[in-house]
């Protein structure tokens, strides 16, 4: 079995015991090794153009607002955007802040028909510490994945 295939098992397993409708549930760190190792493979970050200008973002991330800034409204055209940037047939992975709204977005892509929809536990900043401050616990950032500032 390839270091895909072992990824992928680990991820549906840990999807089907959160009881995830979608493909499977990622650590960051395997959602990283996923763009490196799968060909065709897709990171959509949903996280609002605001977190993605002052926190940071993902370089070669595909950037579809799942609620905008500021009041967070729902983005009515998410799943257009999504279909117009990402084939059906790709293993795509959802990132934001925390895992929340990576959920639902890889929840809808599934219910359109997106075969291999994952979402990136953790999300981008992790989870709140002790002080209810994020970057430190756990998450893309604090895992020292690729990231970058404006």
């Amino acid at each position: 079995m390839g270091k895909i295939s072992v990824i992928l098992e680990s991820a549906r397993l840990r999807g089907k015991q959160d009881g995830a409708l979608y493909s499977g549930a990622l650590l960051p760190e395997e959602a990283s090794q996923l763009l490196q190792a799968a060909p065709g493979c897709k990171l959509v970050d949903v996280r609002s153009k605001a977190e993605l200008d002052f926190v940071g973002r993902v370089p070669g991330a595909i950037e579809i607002e799942w609620a905008t800034y500021p009041g967070m409204q729902a983005n009515p055209h998410f799943l257009a955007s999504l279909e117009q940037q990402v084939d059906k047939e790709a293993l795509v992975m959802f990132l934001c802040r925390s895992g929340a709204r990576s959920h639902n977005a890889a929840l809808t892509a599934a219910k359109a028909g997106y075969s291999e929809a994952y979402n990136i536990l953790e999300g981008f900043e992790g989870d709140k510490d002790t002080h209810g401050q994020r970057n430190t616990l756990n998450g893309w950032r604090a895992a020292k994945l690729p990231w970058t500032q404006s």
